[in-house]
């Protein structure tokens, strides 16, 4: 039997049945056992008592196997937010999402007090264009209330034919706002990484999301950045990582390679010592050592982090933005053999270069830099971030809760992508942050208008 460790996305791509973030196999055969107390087995009899008097008594015949599946996703939701059981369908959902392409609508979500809660829309989908935002509460699917679905029944449903229709009730900020969506499902082709020259000096690269097309992405980003703009008027790169959710973990150490040549990239740490993993970069800074400015915010999760943290450990990038989520667990996906489906299971935390753990943290930015939010959106563009979850692993007191994650779609009015053009054009921290600072006062020293 087989093991993927697996470094998950903070949601569930809707049409994928679930993330997966597989990244190296190692095999279980031979993995010794914890031994079972007298108590444990004296639980497991009862279970086995109260799974006969529901087969025999229950007022309809139950299916049996939904019982037992459903006892599996209890003990493992019970747990924290990311571990769960998948089924033979969601599991092959899942390995065909990691490919970057399955079909539904384009929405990373997690589960937030009963109501389905969206991380991210991905760039580019039927999610994304109907408007649907970062923070938005799904309560109900077709008018069905998700209450007392789990997450991946809630997914099952969204999922669908493609050009088939689907309506989501969402609730939205402070106030739960209440808007009905109707989208249509479609084929989702993920393209990971999107780049263009920006003001004819600087290689700008957004990535989605890390999936197996990410650092090839990356890779041929920056060999047409670099082809495109001569070598002495180059100014750097902006990497992009708001409201990226996560992906796979290999992918994300690729990517923090591009830019560095040696040094720890990323630890993972389980319950014992002898489970410690350590991932060290190899000489391949494809960057050639042009400055970086990372993006991130309230929405940038799990790989994301593991990005942001390594290149700002390693002094090798200035990040903009606003604190990140908050997802730094990593899961094993377990497969089960045969047509049982798999364990998404938690089975360690994952650290910066410098030892620090994102869980329920976050990283912050080097410069804090938040957008002008339009009226009908305030209040309604932050994430309340990991720490926010109902069961996540806990990391001492002074735990962080979410942030801005909200990006204008008119590109004059990105605060934090105009600070990191005029960051690599020359322009101090100082001088940038002082007119922030001045802006910010002067439109809290505006006259409120009255009508007359």
């Amino acid at each position: 039997m087989i093991r993927k460790t697996a470094l998950l996305a903070t949601g569930i791509a809707i049409g994928a049945g679930c993330a997966t973030l597989g990244q190296q196999a190692r095999a279980l055969v031979g993995t010794p056992a914890v031994a079972a107390t007298a108590d444990t087995y004296k639980f497991l009899s009862l279970f086995g008592d109260v799974f006969d008097k529901v087969r025999a008594d229950y007022v309809e015949k139950p299916d049996e196997q939904k019982l037992v599946e459903n006892a599996i996703n209890g003990m493992l939701t019970s747990l924290d937010p990311h571990s769960s059981y998948l089924d033979a369908k969601g599991f092959k959902d899942m390995r065909t999402q990691t490919e970057g392409k399955f079909g539904g609508l384009g929405i990373e979500v997690t589960q937030e007090d009963g109501l389905v809660k969206v991380v991210t829309p991905i760039d580019d989908t039927p999610a994304s264009k109907a408007g649907i935002m970062s923070g938005d509460l799904i309560g109900a699917i077709d008018d069905d209330s998700v209450q007392g679905m789990t997450l991946n029944q809630a997914v099952d449903k969204m999922r669908g034919a493609i050009n088939t229709p689907v309506k989501l009730t969402i609730f939205r900020g402070k106030d739960k706002e209440k808007i009905d969506v109707k989208l249509t499902r479609a084929e989702i082709h993920i393209k990971s990484v999107r780049s263009r020259i920006q003001d004819g000096d600087i290689g700008y690269v957004r990535i989605s999301q890390f999936n197996e097309e990410t650092a090839d992405g990356l890779r041929n980003a920056m060999a047409k950045a670099q082809q495109e703009i001569a070598a002495d008027k180059f100014k750097g790169y902006i990497i992009d990582l708001r409201n990226n959710p996560g992906g796979l973990l290999d992918q994300s150490i690729q990517v923090v390679n591009a830019f560095i040549d040696k040094g720890e990239i990323v630890s993972t740490r389980g319950r014992n010592a002898d489970e410690t993993q350590r991932y060290n970069a190899r000489p391949a800074d494809l960057s050639k050592g042009k400055p970086v400015v990372v993006l991130i915010n309230g929405g940038s999760a799990s790989a994301s982090e593991i990005v942001a943290g390594a290149l700002q450990d390693h002094k090798r990038a200035t990040l903009i933005g606003t604190r990140s989520f908050g997802k730094g667990s990593v899961q094993t996906i377990i497969p089960l053999g045969g047509s049982s489906g798999a364990l998404r299971l938690t089975t360690a935390r994952y650290y910066t270069p410098s030892g620090r753990s994102i869980q329920a943290k976050g990283i912050d930015p080097d410069m804090i830099i938040l957008q002008d939010v339009p009226d009908e959106l305030k209040g309604k563009d932050d994430t309340k971030g990991e720490a926010s979850l109902k069961g996540h692993l806990k990391n001492g007191e002074d735990e962080k809760s979410g942030s801005q994650a909200y990006v204008p779609p008119d590109e004059k009015k990105d605060k934090q992508l105009i600070a990191a053009i005029e960051l690599l054009h020359g322009k101090s921290k100082a001088q940038i942050m002082a007119e922030q600072t001045k802006e910010v006062a002067k439109d809290s020293t505006k006259a409120p208008t009255k009508a007359n």
